[in-house]
């Protein structure tokens, strides 16, 4: 059984830390399509990735209900992890999630289980944060709206197969949906809710 002192460390420095990697997300969802990194962190709990880990100590408090797919949830280690260094509630229900974290593409759940928020309060809609093998090979995607100069061309080695698919349907959702963030190790890209998506295929 895992201690609180065996768990990776969360940020040497926080401020400094917390600072780049929320200017890293930041620029991310400003910039669509476009690999972001993350200065790398001590360490990361059991299926979590150094980027992830990151992004949670800076994003995540008391006041922001998490919601995690089976391989993070089951992990001893994550759940003591995010309570210790965040606060950050984790709970059952997803469509009540300010994050859903999903370590694994295969148990991604539906877009319409998650918070989409609403037309007078969209920014009450989950932000999915999704981790992929890899960000500069795999599947492409074509990405064009606000932030993007012409089009942006997004690759990723990620499932579920479907996800361009439920790409589109939240795109229809505008501007109600989420804001998808993927992540591969301490690289972040974004996909906002005001991102219109086209399959580019392998």
């Amino acid at each position: 059984m895992t201690t609180i002192a065996e768990l990776p460390p969360g940020f040497v420095d926080k401020v400094l830390s917390a600072q780049s990697t929320f200017r890293s997300v930041m620029d991310a969802m400003a910039r669509p399509g476009s690999v972001q990194r993350i200065v790398p962190m001590a360490g990361a709990p059991g299926p979590m990735m150094r980027g992830t880990a990151a992004i949670a100590l800076t994003l995540f408090d008391h006041d922001t209900p998490l919601w995690l797919d089976a391989p993070m949830s089951e992990s001893s280690d994550v759940v003591k992890w995010l309570k210790f260094h965040t606060g950050a509630p984790v709970i059952q229900d997803s469509s009540i999630a300010s994050f859903a974290l999903i370590s694994d593409g295969a148990a991604l759940p539906g877009f319409e289980r998650l918070a989409l928020g609403t037309n007078e309060y969209p920014d009450r809609s989950t932000t999915l944060i999704l981790q992929v093998d890899s960000l500069d090979a795999g599947r492409s995607f074509e990405l064009r709206g606000p932030g993007i100069d012409g089009a942006a061309t997004l690759h990723a080695t990620i499932g579920p197969a479907d996800l361009f698919e439920r790409l589109r349907i939240n795109e229809a959702l505008f501007p109600r949906g989420i804001d998808v963030v993927l992540v591969a190790d301490d690289a972040v890209v974004a996909i906002p809710r005001t991102a219109r998506v086209a399959n580019k295929g392998s």
